[in-house]
């Protein structure tokens, strides 16, 4: 036996010590403990945005603007019967260049011509100069 192990033997066998005046600690808070430190607070999420990617905005032909500019001339004509419309429109990204397209469907309650906004009946604001499709039943009368 080595000189180390000798030290022990008066304590080898005895019970667990549990604290009368601290609880114990959870497996949970333990492991915590040893998990790995982050020197570079903020480096993991800037790496996760560097990986993120976007799309570029949708470029319109003159037929697609004229497309566009008669259907919401229509809607313009046609509010007070508020009708069911889909519209895809690209959201331009906060921190990157380029977005995402965006589809949303309802009824149309307005036409903010100073705002330049689509206004639904649950309040949602599209701005007119995202748009690059406007579709729904309404228009069915074009084709």
């Amino acid at each position: 036996m080595k000189d180390s192990e000798k030290n022990y033997d008066d304590i080898i066998d005895l019970p667990h010590h549990i604290s009368s005046k601290h609880p114990q600690m959870s497996r949970q808070a333990r492991a915590a403990q040893f998990a790995p430190f982050a020197a570079l607070t903020g480096y993991e999420d800037a790496l996760e945005e560097v990986r993120r990617t976007t799309e570029q905005k949708p470029e319109l032909d003159e037929e697609r603007v004229r497309r566009i500019n008669s259907r919401l001339n229509y809607l313009l004509e046609s509010i007070s019967s508020e009708p069911e419309i889909k519209v895809e429109y690209f959201v331009k990204d906060k921190l990157k260049q380029g977005g995402e397209n965006h589809t949303y469907s309802g009824k149309l309650r307005t036409i903010d011509q100073y705002q330049k906004l689509l206004i639904f009946e649950d309040e949602k604001g599209i701005p007119i100069d995202d748009i690059y499709d406007i579709t729904g039943e309404c228009f069915e009368f074009e084709e």
